[in-house]
């Protein structure tokens, strides 16, 4: 080769890796623009209220909201208001003689049937199993879930063969699949997880495939003039775009992780919240039932809590990559 040859070679490769950097960055704000037009959270296109420069506007969502609302502690202490009066009916109804005390044990009864499950250990034992079960089971579901539905989602012919199928087996309710299960798997934690597994996979599947049909094919058209494929395409473009049905896939298959939970740990089990209202109702403890329905209330929403964490750090990756 020619030193003329050699010395062109340097600038067509430098040029080709500018043209894709610069075809990342146009995409990415051509995603970011998709994202706005689709009704995604302000949040996933804009910065942060405290990554915006001094004087620029604030955000379309802190302008229309009232003024209560701007504040994360105070949005907190709204969202007791409706807890604390159940909490005041449900007394209200256990102390005037609507129910008796079998049927409807007093708030306070509750208080001290968890007081007296902490202070054998049983209570940190159930909550501990549940929690490892949900989560395990959640993880294992959704990954599955996320993989099979870009799949399908990606690939006409993919869809084509598996889909009806899926759909089918999405028609199967949770309690059906316990005997199976117990008979293939056996009597242990792997049926258990994973029948919370196949109740996190559906929601997490059908969202990420339904969106993933619906991204905006000008939008894909452009990003592959620019030379992204494959991986590259999907990570840059593609998911950028279906994030927030990724989002709440996620949310659906976490609420259905704890009721399949539930279903699996009402069968064979000896420890967990579901194995306590079990024993609970069998027991005629009341008080015990309902303390295993709030728990699995509260860490249902601790759960859900933790996932809008992860919500908020995509939706500053991602607009800090569309800003670069």
């Amino acid at each position: 080769m020619s030193t003329h040859d050699t010395s062109s070679a340097a600038p067509r490769s430098s040029d080709g890796a500018s043209r894709e950097a610069a075809g990342v960055t146009a995409v990415a704000t051509l995603s970011d623009d998709a994202v706005k037009r689709s009704g995604a959270s302000p949040a996933a296109a804009a910065p942060d209220d405290a990554a915006r420069e001094p004087g620029s506007p604030a955000p379309a969502n802190s302008r229309t909201r009232p003024g209560a609302l701007r504040k994360s502690w105070a949005v907190g202490l709204i969202g007791l208001i409706l807890p604390v009066l159940l909490v005041l009916v449900w007394h209200t109804f256990s102390t005037n003689g609507t129910f008796s005390p079998v049927q409807l044990p007093r708030p306070s009864a509750v208080l001290a049937a968890g007081w007296e499950l902490l202070q054998s250990g049983d209570l940190w034992l159930h909550v501990g199993i549940s929690t490892q079960r949900v989560i395990v089971g959640f993880l294992i579901g959704s990954g599955l879930g996320l993989l099979l539905g870009a799949l399908l989602g990606l690939s006409p012919w993919a869809r084509a063969i598996g889909s009806p199928t899926i759909g089918a087996l999405r028609a199967v309710p949770s309690l059906a699949w316990v005997p199976l299960l117990l008979l293939w798997v056996g009597i242990g934690e792997n049926s258990k997880v994973t029948l919370v597994a196949i109740g996190a996979f559906f929601p997490v599947y059908t969202t990420v495939s339904a969106a993933l049909r619906h991204v905006d094919r000008h939008l894909i058209e452009a990003a592959r003039s620019f030379g992204l494929r494959g991986v590259k395409l999907f990570t840059t473009v593609q998911l950028p775009a279906v994030l927030p049905s990724v989002i709440s896939g996620l949310r659906l298959a976490l609420a259905q992780a704890w009721l399949f939970l539930v279903a699996a740990e009402l069968l064979g089990s000896s420890m967990g919240l579901g194995f306590l209202l079990t024993d609970s109702q069998n027991n005629g403890r009341t008080d015990r039932l309902l303390l295993a329905i709030v728990l699995l209330a509260v860490l249902g929403k601790l759960t859900d809590a933790l996932l809008g964490v992860f919500e908020r750090w995509t939706q500053r990756r991602w607009s800090v990559a569309g800003t670069r």
